[in-house]
This record gives C-alpha cells, structure tokens and sequence, in this order.
C-alpha cells in the first residue's frame, strides 16, 4: 500500500512561482470590467469621508521611481483608509502648463515664433494629452485605484475657468497687484521664475574691486577720494545708481598707491593685503551715516553720478562695507533705492543680453561674456583695484540647472504681506505629519517676498487683465466673471484668438478709454498658480474643503504645498489641507541621485516588466519614504526574495484549508476550544492586527510591514505551521485536532490578506480568488478585521515566553547534534529534557502531552533536575513509513500505533 495516498497534502491551484508579470494583466483587466474603483466605493457607502488631494505629476515622459513610488504611497493611504472604516474617493490631476512642455513641442522641430500662438497651444495641448495617458497607463498597470475617467487636468477649461474665478477673488481682495521689482529672471527660458523653482548650485565667478571717485563731497570729503565697491556681478556695474554704506560702521579714507580709498576702518589691513597696496596712513574716519548724500562718479558714464545711501543689509562679514547698489538687479538694492527715490534701470533684455543703453562696448553680449569686458574696460580707466575669481552658490533655474539673473521688469504680483500673519496662523493649524514640516513651511512664509506669479511665455493660462488706454488694468466683477464664463465654454484658448473687445462684456465702456481702446495682459500665470488653485475641484465634485490629507515630496514645502496654502488661504480663509504628509527622494541602489546622463534611472515599468507591480509596491511598502530612499537591483532582490517567503506560506495555508477540506462555515473551532498553543497563535495574530491598522493609519507602512513578515515567517512558518504539518497531514480529516489548526490557519488568511492587500494588490486578490470566505468578491472590498480582546491573552503570552526559552535551547542541540553526526532530520532525535517538575508540568500540561510533536522529534524524555540541561541522542525504533515519526511500537506493515488508527477509523 501506498501510505502517500492516505495523507492529507496541502492542495491549491495558488503556485508558488508567482509569475507577476504574466499573472497581474490578467487581473487588472478584470479589475477593469468589474469597476473596481467603484466597487470598493460602493462597499463604504455612508462611511466617514476621508480625501487624499492629488497633487498633480507633470505631463511630460513617463513616471519615473519617485514618481511610481508616490503613486504607489497614495494608493495605500486610499486603500488602507477603505478598509479601515472610511469612503475614500480619489481623483488623481495632472499638471499640464508650463515651460518643459513648450521645450518638447520646439524640440520635435516646431518653432512657436513661426506659427500663431493658438496653434503652438494646441500642439502642446495635444502633447500634454499624450504624456497623460502614458502616465496613466502605467498608474493603472502599478495596481494604483482613481477616477481615471474624470481627473482634474490644468489645461481643461472647466479648471482653468475656476482658476480665473480664484484670481479674480484675490485681485477684487487686493491681494493682486502689478509693479516693477527686480525678479529671479531665466536668460534661457525667457521668463521670470518663482522662488519655488531656484536651486542653489557653485559657480565660478570674477570678483572686482571698484574704485568710484569722488564728485562731490558735500563739505565732507575733500573731493579726491575714492568708494572701494565689490561685487561678483561685474555685468552689473552699468546699471550701478549708487553705493550703499551702513550708517554705525566706521569707514576710513587710507592714503595708498592708487590714491585716498574709503572701506570699512577693521579691514584696512585685510583689504590692502588683498590689494598688494601699502598702507601710508589713515587720514580720516567717519560713521557711515557722515558720508549720506555725497555723490561719485559712474566710471562709465561721467554724467551720471551715483550717490551715497544708507542700508541695513550691509554687513561687515565680506567685501568693504561699501556695497554697489543697482535697483534693477536686486532686491536689497531696490528697495534701498525707493528709499531714495532712485529707479530701478535695467539694462538687460529678456535673452540676458546688454542693451544699447549699456554703452556700445556692451551691447549685445550676454551677461557672462559681459564680466570681462566690464573687468578690462575698468582696468584701462584705473578704476579697477582687484580681480579675483571666486566660487560660490548661485541661484540656478531648477528645470534647466542654468544661472538665473536679477532684472527688474513689470510683473503682477500676489501680495504675501497683506495675509503674511494668517498664512502663519493657518500652518499652525495643520497637523504636520512629518515633524519638520511645519517650521520649514513657517519659515518659509515668515521670509517670502511677494509671489510674482506673470510669466513671459505661451503655453499656460492667460493673465486675465485687459488695460485701458491709460495702461491702467480693469479690475472688476463683472469682467473677471465674463472672461471666466468665455473660458468655462471655450477654453483659455479664446483669450489668444479673439479681439480684445470680444474678451470684454458686450457694450462694455470705462471712462479710462474714451476712444474704447483696450488692450489684453500677454503673459500667462505661473503654473503653480494653476496646482496650487486645484483645491477648487474639491468644491466642484461635492467634496469639502479642506481636504483630509495633501501628500507629495518634500521639495513640495517651497512648491504646491506652500502655493496651495497661499491661494486656499486668500480664497476660503483657511489651509487646503488638515495634514500634509511628505517623502524624500528616490536616490539609486548608492545613494545617487537618478540622472539620465549618469545612466542610472530606474523606470517603474522596467521593474513591472520584469519582477511584477507587487514587486515594486512592497519596495515602497518596505522601505522609509519619509527618507530618501534607495533603489536597485540590490535593493530589489531583497524585496523579491521577502515577496517569495509571503508568498510561500500563504500557499501553505491556502491549501491546507482548500473548499474540499475545509468549509468554515461548519468547520470552524471556537475559541474556547482551541488549544493552548492555536490560541497564543490567535492571539499573536489579533496582536499584529491592531499594529498594522495603527500603523496604516500613522502612515508607517514600513512598520505594519515589518510587523507582517515577522508573524508569517517566524511565528508562522517557522514554527506553527511547521510543527502542526503533522497534525495536518497525518490526522483524520475530520478530527478537532486537525480542525483546530486549520481554524487557526484559515483566521490567518482572513486577517493577513487583509492586511496586506493595500499594499501587494494582486497577490492578496489573487489569494482571495483562492480562498473559502463568501464574505466578498474581493479582498478589497472588505474591512480590516475587528480587533478583539482576549481574556487570557496575557498568561498565554507568559506561558509561551517561558516554553520558547526550552524550545530554543532544544532547537539548538538539534542543531549541534546534527552538526556532529549524530543525527540527521530532526525526526530521527529522541531529546532528553533535564529540568525541573514545574517546567515539566508546564510542557506537557500546555500541549497535552505532545511535547515532541511540539519539538518536531520522535520522542521527549523529561528527568527532572533543577538545572536545565537538553541531551540528543539517536531515536529508536522504526520509522513508520505513513508519518516518518521513529517510534518503538508498531502495529501491522510498520504503522506506528497512531496511523493505525487513523487508517482503521
């Protein structure tokens, strides 16, 4: 007889291989036909509302890791939310205006300065549309859920039309306004930029001393000193209007070689040192405040004297205390200026390129080229006391990692200033889950200038301002609410075909234009207006505002976190958000950061292709992305490896509770009547339960992962259901033995595919497929289980702490004895348990006898003694060929006493 053939072996069509990138297509489209999205919607109508704001991803190229994992982050907030209790409806956006689009259009071979301005917005409309579905198919493919047939899109005129209306509000509030101030300027993208778009990044420049002589001294000075200025902006000196000192530092005039200069007193020496000039006396010191009004010679341009001014910003830590001031090129130096009346000249144009102004000598060159002109023509009129090249932080254009300028130009501005103290006021109020986060955003508002939010390009939403015959904007209702309806029905696309006067309500006058001339704005607003205003779409498909969570990177503190609270704020009074939740970058498997020209990006449907989407979502699950992270090959070997171990024992369960075996339904054991060790296993379980559903709410993914694996593969399959295969697959189908583990395993399934499925979507829909539980259609259409209280939970806890402590010491004689020969398979070993009577009666009191079932060997001895002590030694007897235990009696054909019985019942 084959004994095979009457054993009860695990049997499930779950394989062990999973196969993920053949297997998981399968199951979306399933999840496709079903609605899934919807579905599980449907399973939490009248739930509490909870809402993730999706902050928009750029519709230009595919996700990238940090991307994908951002996606993958949300979908798990969203799910976990779901089964925990809540109706979480998600709508995700995409970010559609803006420059790195208009760069794609022109580098497919489309020149916008050649084609009408309408039909350059449509190529990159039609361009956003195809980086959108790119985008979403791979969103859909990472197993991530959304209303993908209804985002929100910044170009559709629906938002654009509420983002008009979310303009006109803060224009009729006063907090839009239009001035000349010097701004961050791009050369190479031709527009002004947000703060929020600076980077920092060294760069070498030339550092010039500048002497400025003495034009009137105003009975102060004599008349042939000289201002020594420093700058490491030497294309600025033509736009120099005057020379800042700081009115309590005392400025000395030095007698040297390249006659009287005027620095700071304390650094006479450091300064002449630098210079390689000689110190031949101080003739005279002054307060700053002494040298107010005296004027200086422009060293290009004689008739145009510079003057001497006061400013606080003038420090002593570099340079000579006496600071070259260009309104036009700074912000401290425009503002001094106003002081003094002075304006803000500009000699650059909107390339980066000197203006004629400048002087024929500059015109035409862009600012670098422009350093050494300026350095050498200086030189040749003696007013050059000292070059150096430096290198220091910069200012960079953060898409195009290229310098920026100041120039100052005629924007429109959001006023910070007026609502500074409630921006404040309403950071406090938000729940900042990363701890960090509320000084960095705080500081962050407390320091900001006003936000110029006009940008000199085509492809975005149109400024909405149409001026008077006297340059004057109109601002009013019932205009702003007529172009938004234009919009609203057209697209912002009407602004660019349409006369001006179309643009206006019919039969529009204002006294500013007698002639019924007008003009419209030609700039378009910055595309963080446009995400920073997505707020509005809350309102619009009946969600409240503000919403519950606003999650993205932490670059996002000076970006859509920090333009959201700006424009939520002005509009409704109040943050956009109750908490705001960040991640740090995603870096390669070395810590780099990603770079096409390094060759070291990882593009989320390469990993999808190769390993599966569960794959790289319990990457994101398992790792801290609150940090930056790393991934890799590396990186991702550990994960599949972790996935195969969830794998495995899973498939264990699964078939050995299979419909044909066990029907919960009547099978079930109570807890009552589960045994010691089925209830630990119970109560170890509810443990992990209540960890996991804390920590999915505390968005410690890591955590309830961690708290996963530790159960399936120690508590589980190293031990439960290691020692209770006996159980299962020797003892008659029907015993209590038997269904008491399988009642055990089947709580299990129930509770960890609950648990994982936020995370490892189609690997627990696929074991839900698999599994006897009529609760739902899907995994994900359920709860996480209830937590429940276990009166003995802990004594059993303290019971089993003490046994483990002799299992361990038993497990590593095994380990040793096999180690030397003395056995092989932890079957062939007869233990010898030197101990005393009272963990003796602990032992077998708790496993009812079965202590080497327990222990995994064919037989346990006790002697009792009061030190511990644990000898292995070969079993003896016979091997008995049904359930391979070594026992000394046998019934008929081999069979110990046990399998007789079951075979003979």
């Amino acid at each position: 007889m084959d004994y095979k053939d009457t054993l009860l072996m695990p049997k499930t069509d779950f394989e062990m291989r999973g196969n993920l990138p053949t297997k998981e297509p399968g199951i979306l489209e399933r999840w496709e036909k079903d609605d899934h999205y919807n579905q599980i919607l449907k399973a939490h109508e009248g739930e509490p509302l909870y809402v993730l704001h999706d902050g928009p991803p750029y519709a230009n190229g595919n996700l990238h890791a940090g991307t994908g994992m951002n996606r993958v982050i949300k979908d798990i907030i969203n799910r976990s939310h779901a089964m925990h209790g809540f109706y979480t409806p998600f709508f995700p956006g995409w970010d559609t205006h803006g420059l790195p689009i208009e760069n794609a259009i022109q580098k497919l071979g489309v020149n916008r300065k050649e084609m009408p301005v309408a039909d350059f917005r449509k190529k990159c409309e039609e361009y956003a549309y195809e980086q959108i579905e790119i985008q979403k198919s791979t969103m859909k493919r990472l197993g991530t859920i959304a209303d993908f047939d209804h985002p929100y899109i910044t170009l559709k005129k629906e938002f654009e039309s509420r983002q008009i209306d979310a303009f006109a509000k803060m224009a009729l509030d006063g907090l839009i306004y239009q001035g000349l101030k010097p701004i961050y300027w791009s050369p190479a993208a031709e527009t002004a930029i947000a703060d929020s778009e600076i980077v920092y990044i060294d760069k070498k420049d030339p550092t010039i001393y500048v002497a400025f002589d003495v034009l009137d001294g105003k009975g102060v000075l004599e008349g042939d000193e000289r201002f020594v200025i420093w700058t490491t902006t030497p294309w600025t000196i033509p736009a120099n209007l005057a020379i800042c000192l700081n009115e309590a530092f005392d400025y000395a005039v030095v007698q040297t070689e390249k006659g009287k200069l005027i620095f700071l007193e304390n650094k006479v020496d450091e300064l002449l040192a630098k210079f390689g000039l000689t110190n031949q006396g101080i003739l005279k010191t002054f307060k700053g405040k002494e040298l107010e009004y005296i004027t200086v010679k422009h060293p290009f341009y004689p008739e145009r004297p510079s003057l001497i001014i006061l400013g606080n910003h003038v420090t002593d830590e570099d340079g000579t205390g006496a600071v070259h001031t260009a309104p036009g090129h700074g912000a401290d130096d425009f503002y001094v200026g106003m002081k003094y009346g002075l304006k803000a000249y500009c000699p650059v144009d909107e390339k980066g390129c000197m203006m004629k102004e400048a002087g024929d000598f500059l015109e035409g060159l862009f600012v670098d080229d422009a350093n050494k002109v300026v350095g050498q023509k200086l030189d040749e009129l003696g007013n050059l006391i000292h070059l150096e090249f430096v290198t220091h932080s910069y200012p960079h254009d953060e898409r195009l990692k290229r310098p920026i300028i100041f120039r100052a130009t005629v924007q429109w501005f959001a006023s910070i200033d007026k609502i500074r103290e409630k921006l404040l006021e309403q950071i406090k109020s938000v729940r900042w889950e990363n701890e960090w986060g509320e000084v960095r955003l705080f500081n962050m508002i407390k320091d900001r200038g006003d936000w110029c939010i006009s940008r000199q390009r085509l492809w975005g939403l149109p400024i909405p301002i149409i001026y008077n015959e006297d340059d004057s904007p109109i601002m009013e209702k019932e205009v702003f609410e007529h172009i938004s309806k234009l919009i609203y029905e057209k697209g912002s696309n009407v602004w660019f075909e349409s006369d001006v006067k179309d643009l206006l309500p019919e039969g529009y006058t204002n006294p500013k234009s007698p002639n019924g001339n007008f003009r419209k704005e030609k700039d378009i607003m910055d595309v963080w207006f446009d995400s920073g205003s997505s707020h509005n779409e809350l309102e619009a498909r009946g969600l409240p505002y503000p919403a519950d969570l606003y999650f993205e990177g932490s670059d996002q503190y000076r970006g859509w976190f920090n333009s959201s609270l700006i424009i939520g704020t002005a509009i409704h009074g109040q943050a956009p958000y109750k908490n705001v939740l960040s991640h740090g970058y995603v870096c390669d498997s070395k810590g780099e950061k990603m770079s096409k020209s390094i060759g070291n990006v990882v593009n989320p449907m390469d990993v999808i292709n190769k390993l599966g989407a569960d794959i790289f979502r319990l990457w994101a699950t398992t790792v801290d992305f609150k940090q930056d992270m790393r991934i890799g090959d590396e990186n991702l070997k550990q994960v599949s490896e972790q996935y195969r171990k969830v794998r495995n024992t899973f498939k264990f369960m699964l078939g050995n509770v299979n419909a044909e075996d066990f029907d919960p339904k009547k099978d079930r054991v109570s807890y009552e009547d589960l045994t010691p060790v089925d209830q630990y296993i119970e109560v170890l379980l509810n443990d992990v339960l209540k960890a996991v559903r804390d920590n999915y709410m505390k968005f410690d993914f890591l955590a309830a992962a961690g708290a996963l694996m530790n159960l399936m593969t120690n508590e589980l399959s190293s031990y439960y259901l290691d020692f209770t295969k006996d159980i299962l697959y020797i003892e008659k189908k029907d015993s209590l033995r038997r269904r008491q583990v399988q009642t055990v395993i089947w709580d299990a399934i129930d509770t960890l595919a609950k648990c994982w499925a936020p995370s490892l979507v189609y690997t627990m829909d696929e074991v839900w497929s698999m599994f006897s539980n009529d609760e739902a259609d899907s995994v994900h259409y359920t709860h996480f289980p209830e937590v429940k209280h276990f009166d003995n939970a802990e004594v059993l806890k303290d019971t089993f702490a003490k046994m483990h402590e002799i299992r361990d010491e038993a497990l590593k004689a095994l380990e040793l004895a096999r180690a030397d020969k003395v056995i092989g398979k932890p079957l062939e070993a007869e233990l010898t348990i030197e101990c005393s009577k009272e963990d003796q009666d602990l032992l077998e009191t708790t496993l009812n006898g079965k202590v080497a079932q327990w222990l995994i060997v064919s037989k346990v001895t006790f002697v009792n003694k009061a030190e511990r002590k644990i000898t292995v030694t070969p079993a003896k007897g016979t091997v008995c060929p049904r359930c391979w235990n070594i026992t000394e009696d046998h019934e008929e054909d081999g069979l110990c006493v046990r399998c007789q019985h079951v075979l003979n019942d």
